[in-house]
């Protein structure tokens, strides 16, 4: 892994997890702020003016990272991206520098150290080629004191994608990892309607199965100290309401093109309701 981790749109806590995961996967930190590029029609001076004092606040917000990044172990880079939009700037960034995540604050009216993707998180995280990760405001100065990382996992080909990203930052860090699949009762999936005993039959088999792909899962992964969790209880609240890991893991969704990050109704829910800094990851082509 050679590609930087690329924080973009600045913020304490994006730029508190970025130095951490870049230091661990030793590998270059990336800070960019996107501003906005000339319009191919526009009012003249006015519009110059205008784009000339964001490229202004820009390099500024810059300038303020670099400060706060002082003492950071791994190499620090900056850009200033001219683009459209910001989700479209750090899109094509992350493509041009193989990025091996991207970070993201959360936004301006996230509840104190909950995550809430802004409108360009929540648009990055719509097609991004790596994975991407979203930090609470605060974070402690060390993010890993916990030791631990987490990983939302069922065996699918999104749930193996994150588990794998998972054990290259938990080699990197010396972390354990544990393995999260919640099972929650009155699934759904359950083709009709058949009393309470059915129901708890349903979960105990359940239970069953998910543990056995879960010990497969754990053997799989070489060289990292790993157990696992079935809780039960509402997916995304179970979820959302860790504190025992220093960053969650999951699957984009089951379907949709690989290599991108695509949300899916779990995911794009704990963005903006998880405690600890969750990373979105992309299903391998």
């Amino acid at each position: 892994m050679t590609g930087p981790v690329l924080v973009g749109v600045p913020g304490e806590g994006a730029l508190t997890l970025g130095r951490w995961v870049a230091e661990k996967l030793d590998v270059p930190l990336m800070v960019a702020v996107v501003h906005p590029a000339p319009a191919a029609i526009s009012s003249g001076r006015v519009d110059a003016e205008w784009v000339a004092d964001r490229h202004r606040a820009a390099q500024r917000i810059l300038d303020e990272a670099r400060t706060m990044l002082a003492g950071a172990v791994c190499e620090v880079q900056t850009r200033l991206v001219a683009s459209s939009s910001a989700a479209h700037g750090l899109h094509d960034l992350a493509e041009e520098v193989k990025a091996a995540v991207v970070v993201i604050g959360s936004g301006k009216d996230a509840p104190k150290e909950r995550l809430f993707a802004g409108s360009t998180a929540e648009r990055l995280l719509a097609g991004s080629v790596c994975p991407v990760a979203v930090a609470p405001a605060k974070l402690a100065a060390d993010p890993g004191g916990q030791g631990r990382i987490g990983v939302a996992y069922v065996d699918t080909p999104d749930g193996r994608a994150a588990l794998a990203e998972a054990a290259v930052l938990a080699r990197q860090s010396g972390a354990a990892i544990r393995l999260y699949t919640v099972v929650t009762a009155g699934d759904p999936v359950l083709p009709f309607s058949g009393g309470h005993d059915a129901e708890r039959a349903f979960v105990g088999t359940a239970r069953e199965t998910y543990e056995q792909a879960l010990v497969k899962a754990a053997a799989a992964v070489p060289d990292v100290e790993i157990d696992w969790r079935i809780p039960s209880g509402d997916v995304v609240e179970t979820l959302a309401e860790l504190a025992e890991v220093d960053v969650l893991y999951c699957g984009s969704r089951g379907y949709g093109p690989t290599r991108r990050v695509l949300l899916g109704g779990v995911s794009s829910k704990l963005m903006k309701r998880a405690r600890r800094p969750v990373v979105v990851v992309p299903r391998s082509g």
